[in-house]
């Protein structure tokens, strides 16, 4: 029986998903993206381990994610979804409409932060996105406290009929931490849908009745006693206070222990950083003559307490306003806050070591491909593996997600009418192409943007950890397979063809094809389909492929190094030469045509 199981050490992540499945959700749906992507991950391990009767789902982007997540709240279903802060950005629309109508079911958005940012293009704070909505977001400190939250977040949302928000952070999200695994819920509720237009569809003049209620329910939730702030320590003189959210909490809390700050210093944790709660605010500024605020990474709270007299924080320059707050930068602000000498912090470097795409990924051929068709070409690129093209010299721009066609297409405008027009060359993944590159190639096509789009399939969610796509027929279950040939064909291309990137001769006279076809006709799209070599559901069975081999003709001109970049082809320090690691050889054979003295080869064919 799981009740007794003792403690597992649970990732943040996983720690959340619990206390999904321990409070009842009957819907989960994600769409991949780091720090996030473990949750709904192990949301689906759980539904086949316990055989639970809830629907969860990866979905084609959090837009959709959202939006099937919220119907099912508007059944009295518990239902949740998740993705990481920039992709809240695209559920953006949904998330402010259903903060309007509300939910009957309780309803968690989790927007997984990435202070730093460690893995993402912006370190925004999604609480900021939760003000906007006008919606109540709980900030947690721990993997603890993060499964605490989930089930607080539901109640809320239940009690106050409104989406509530779970914000937490890459520290969280990643961290571990012993947990005892409590019972998962079994039941799940049964769905009831009633007809009210006014409220589901309502119309602008309805939408305005909403709003109102809306802050009438804002108003009842910064006075409910589950999410008030803790007084962590009550301080020796009551003159200075500190508060904290999140991980800073966390952090805080040790070194108040660890420095004896207890005495000088007072320290409450908010709990949901908005609506900040009114009696808090009064009483804090009330209370103390100076208040330190330490929260990551916008000045969410500092916002709210509204005295500059008072605060102390990211508004008036005490708090660093850009980047991830470590404990050594808080212990800093606390030593000085109470008046004590402050450490100097010094971090070490980190290693110098750029990443670069696995050996014997099928981007890199696609890229060194691309290189070779178009050497003078603009490359706009996309979010994913493949950013690391940049190492390649084939990736000039990335944006967002589904970019990489528009700003080709943009490009395409900006020189529409120069006498030299340069060749345009987007790259965008597969999982990518189905997230945004539709509606941006559909706009392509109409306007006549001769391009050419290189969608690197590699059949899987690669960059965060291999989820399943739309192609790849879905997480188990009876998903459907979408082949990506017959929708770019649906979309109005007329170019469309299929290759192998490890077919590298081949791949690139199929380049030069598609380019000249887009010069005259507009859009030309090629496939590069081989699968992710870490993907083991698309493992071909049989021995492994012998690694390759450096023949005499090696000269250690370094052009294999600099121009193609695999990890398992090293320079040898002695002789100046190339060697292969054997450890990292996959023995995939494409090095062999980038040799331009043809030295690489392969065991059966040395050269």
């Amino acid at each position: 029986m799981e009740n007794s199981i003792r403690n597992v050490l649970m990732m943040g992540n996983e720690a959340i998903a619990r206390g999904l499945l321990e409070s009842g959700c009957g819907m989960a749906t994600s769409y991949p993206g780091t720090p996030a992507s473990e949750i709904l991950a192990t949301v689906l391990r759980l539904k086949r381990e316990a055989g639970l009767p809830l629907h969860a789902q990866w979905a084609v982007n959090e837009k959709v994610a959202f939006e099937i997540a919220y119907a099912g709240a508007m059944t009295g279903l518990r239902s949740a979804v998740s993705m990481k802060q920039v992709g809240l950005n695209v559920a953006a629309d949904p998330l402010m409409s259903a903060a309007y109508l509300g939910v009957v079911g309780g309803f968690v958005v989790i927007s997984a932060d990435d202070p730093g940012p460690h893995s993402s293009q912006t370190e925004q704070d999604s609480r900021l996105m939760a003000m906007m909505a006008k919606i109540p977001v709980l900030d947690p400190d721990s993997p603890a406290q993060a499964r605490e939250m989930t089930r607080l977040a539901f109640d809320l949302s239940e009690s106050h009929g409104v989406p509530v928000m779970l914000r937490p952070t890459t520290r969280v999200c990643h961290a571990r931490q012993d947990l005892p695994p409590l019972p998962l819920q079994t039941g799940v509720r049964k769905p009831v849908f009633t007809r009210d237009p006014k409220r589901w569809a309502a119309t602008p003049k309805f939408r305005l009745a909403l709003h109102h209620e809306l802050e009438a329910r804002l108003a009842r939730i910064s006075a409910e006693p589950l999410s008030e702030p803790r007084a962590i320590a009550s301080g020796g003189h009551r003159a200075k206070a500190v508060v904290v959210s999140g991980v800073a909490a966390a952090h805080a809390r040790e070194i108040f222990a660890g420095l004896s700050l207890d005495g000088p210093l007072a320290l409450y944790q908010v709990l949901q950083p908005f609506p900040l709660h009114s009696a808090f605010i009064r009483d804090l500024l009330e209370t103390y003559d100076e208040i330190l605020v330490i929260e990551e990474t916008a000045a969410v709270i500092e916002m709210q307490l509204a005295d500059r007299r008072h605060v102390r924080g990211k508004l008036n320059g005490k708090v660093p306003a850009v980047g991830e707050l470590l404990p050594e930068h808080i212990e800093a602000l606390l030593c000085r806050f109470a008046g004590r000498s402050a450490p100097t912090v010094s971090l070490p470097p980190a290693p110098a070591r750029r990443p670069t795409l696995c050996a014997g990924c099928p981007h890199r051929a696609s890229f060194f491909a691309i290189k070779k068709a178009a050497p003078r070409a603009i490359y706009t690129s996309d979010i994913g593996c493949y950013t690391l093209g940049l190492n390649l010299g084939a990736v000039d721009t990335v944006l967002c997600m589904g970019a990489a066609i528009s700003q080709a297409a943009g490009f395409y405008h900006a020189f529409r009418d120069a006498s030299k027009k340069p060749d345009l060359v987007a790259t965008m993944g597969d999982s990518t192409f189905f997230h945004a590159g539709v509606p941006a190639l559909v706009d392509a096509v109409a306007q006549g943007v001769r391009f050419t789009l290189v969608i690197l399939d590699n059949r899987t969610t690669a960059m965060t950890g291999g989820q399943p796509t739309p192609a790849s027929g879905g997480d188990g279950g009876n998903a459907v397979a979408v082949e990506i040939e017959p929708l770019v064909r649906g979309c109005g291309v007329k170019f469309c063809r299929l290759a192998d990137p490890y077919e590298l001769p081949a791949f690139i006279a199929l380049l030069k094809e598609a380019l000249t076809w887009s010069r005259e006709h507009g859009p030309a799209v090629v496939i590069a389909r081989h699968p992710c070599l870490l993907d083991r559901r698309s493992r071909a069975p049989g021995s492994p492929r012998p690694p390759a081999t450096v023949g005499d003709a090696c000269d250690g001109c370094g052009f294999c190094l600099n121009h193609f970049e695999c990890p398992a082809l090293v320079s040898d320090a002695d002789g100046g030469r190339v060697r292969v690691d054997p450890l990292l050889c996959t023995g995939c054979g494409v090095c062999r045509h980038v040799c331009p003295k043809g030295a690489l080869g392969i065991a059966e064919e040395s050269p």
